[in-house]
């Protein structure tokens, strides 16, 4: 089976540009996304989101968008896995957003009201 379409681009290639041409706001917010795999008979693509989108709050909307928006665009794609952060660790970079007056320690409350606000 050849990895070329009918244009003769090939896969990896054209995935390459959609994420390009769909999503230059990672590159311009100092983010990065690089193809960690193609299974071109499963149809399965595996993207890892680092730089600046490792930790970043609208990275699961990115993600999300990438993957409804390239199985549509790219015939080829059935599905699509991508996370941000490094990867290795559960996907973490060591950095996790926070907010002002949010607390980070864990003092074993019941409830979670979310952060606070700074004033």
């Amino acid at each position: 089976m050849s990895t070329e379409s009918q244009d003769g681009t090939d896969l990896e290639e054209r995935v390459n540009n959609f994420l390009r041409r769909n999503f230059p706001q990672i590159q311009m917010h100092g983010g990065t996304a690089a193809i960690q795999s193609i299974d071109r008979e499963s149809g399965e693509v595996h993207l890892q989101l680092g730089g600046a989108c490792s930790g970043c709050g609208i990275s699961p909307m990115t993600i999300q968008a990438i993957k409804s928006r390239m199985t549509k665009e790219i015939p080829e794609v059935e599905t699509v896995h991508a996370e941000a952060g490094m990867g290795g660790d559960g996907g973490s970079s060591g950095m996790s957003p926070s907010f002002p007056g949010e607390e980070t320690s864990d003092d074993g409350g019941d409830e979670d009201e979310g952060p606070q606000a700074p004033f």
